[in-house]
């Protein structure tokens, strides 16, 4: 920022540039962080589990913790052959992803 301005509107101008530039750069690194970090925790499941890291595969591996807890709630409510399947198709599903 220059000290010998023409005119106060180009200070304030530059300065208001400057605190816009400031912003961008600080959400830019917040986003960039966030990324990194979910980017970071879905590498590190996928291999505590023994998966492929893509999308198709998490979104299996929650379809299949989802039949499972579906077939917990079944068996609450008393619902045992019903529970049997659900917990089954869960447990063949998270089975054929896990290598």
């Amino acid at each position: 920022m220059q000290l010998n301005s023409s005119s106060p509107f180009e200070w304030l101008g530059s300065a208001i540039g400057s605190v816009v530039r400031v912003v961008i750069d600080s959400l830019i690194w917040l986003f960039t962080m966030l990324s990194n970090a979910s980017s970071d925790f879905i590498n590190g499941f996928a291999s505590a589990l023994g998966v492929n890291s893509n999308l198709l595969s998490i979104a299996a591996v929650i379809l299949g913790l989802f039949l499972i807890y579906t077939g917990v709630r079944a068996f609450i409510r008393r619902k045992i052959v019903l529970g049997i399947i659900w917990v089954l198709l869960g447990l063949w599903l998270l089975s054929a992803l896990i290598r």
